[in-house]
């Protein structure tokens, strides 16, 4: 039971380091200056880059839970989805306030008029309830199949920001697709009957 516990803890603590890992790397590279010509720009694609990879990873544990048995990567869930929201409203509010100075003005009309600033805020806009309700009292309060319905519209959000990522990029679209790819095999993974069940279905009668 201490041994699970401990082991618990360890992974928890690893995930959290691996959220905040990004921050540091982006930290010490905007102390050395190696941000670029652009340092706005460069912060900002890669808050955004960040979003996507650790909502990708929180898409992750259930599929890997149900085609290898491995149950471990589900404890690092909830915290992935959580650095994903952190890094989406980060991406947000480096676009207000350093990138735009808090010109509501300019950033309505971005909003109306750039699609993929649309589809990027409706992606965050998604992500907001998700990041809401991922406590265990809101598990308690919506009931478990409510919440994980809720949740599963962590793929909308994952599918708006590639959306975002590749109307924004324009010309090189090799990360956006690989980022399709993979949330693509995600998805089909958690949709799929995967092995074990195709098994029992197999001997059934």
């Amino acid at each position: 039971m201490a041994i699970g516990a401990a082991r618990s803890r360890w992974i928890g603590a690893a995930g959290w380091g691996a959220a905040l890992a990004p921050l540091a790397l982006l930290a010490a590279d905007a102390a050395a200056h190696r941000l670029g010509a652009n340092p706005i720009e460069a912060v900002l694609n890669r808050l955004g880059f960040w979003t996507l990879t650790f909502l990708a990873l929180s898409l992750a544990p259930t599929p890997l839970q149900r085609w290898t048995g491995l149950a471990w990567p589900l404890r690092l869930r909830r915290r992935l989805g959580v650095a994903a929201f952190a890094y989406a409203a980060l991406h947000l509010s480096w676009y207000l306030g350093v990138d735009q100075f808090f010109d509501l003005e300019v950033v309505v009309a971005d909003v109306v008029k750039r699609p993929f600033i649309t589809v990027g805020f409706a992606a965050l806009l998604v992500l907001l309830p998700l990041a809401v309700t991922s406590t265990d009292g809101w598990v308690r309060r919506l009931g478990f199949a409510r919440w994980k319905a809720l949740h599963r519209l962590a793929y909308a959000a994952a599918l708006l920001g590639v959306v975002h990522f590749a109307w924004r990029v324009k010309a090189d679209r090799l990360k956006p697709t690989l980022f399709a790819v993979v949330i693509g095999v995600l998805l089909l993974a958690r949709l799929g009957p995967g092995p074990r069940r195709a098994q029992a279905g197999r001997g059934s009668p």
